[in-house]
């Protein structure tokens, strides 16, 4: 059974992401802030961790990054669902997570999203053959 981490401070959207992903057969871990989600983390090895940026102790661009530090974690996929992203934030682009998703986002896409990377599973995000769905070369 799939594990996943949701970071995410608004105690309502917690339960409903919790909610979405246990239906779809995962265990769910939640966290109120990122460094509770680091303790998780570090404790049960997730299969994916989905992050909210607006949270207090630690946002989410400080988790990722925390997280993309660590050697024991760093190649865990990471989805951003937040409303705190501003149209052109350079943070987006250099952060190294797997997709980015907007508040708010219908329930299959984010679960049709975190199943493609229960499917890629464990990647790197920082080298050219990476599996990574946000550096994968895209088609016209």
């Amino acid at each position: 059974m799939p594990v996943m981490l949701i970071a995410e401070d608004d105690e309502d959207i917690a339960l409903v992401l919790t909610r979405v992903f246990k239906r779809a057969g995962m265990t769910v871990l939640r966290a109120a802030d990122g460094v509770a989600a680091l303790e998780l983390l570090a404790e049960n090895r997730p299969d994916v961790i989905v992050t909210d940026l607006g949270m207090p102790r630690m946002d989410g661009w400080e988790l990722i990054a925390a997280v993309r530090a660590d050697p024991e974690v760093a190649r865990t996929p990471i989805v951003i669902l937040s409303g705190h992203l501003r149209p052109g934030d350079p943070r987006a682009g250099s952060a190294q997570c797997c997709a980015i998703l907007l508040k708010p986002c219908p329930n299959d896409q984010l679960l049709a999203t975190v199943q493609e990377l229960l499917e890629i599973g464990p990647h790197d995000h920082d080298s050219s053959d990476s599996r990574c769905p946000a550096e994968m070369p895209v088609s016209v």
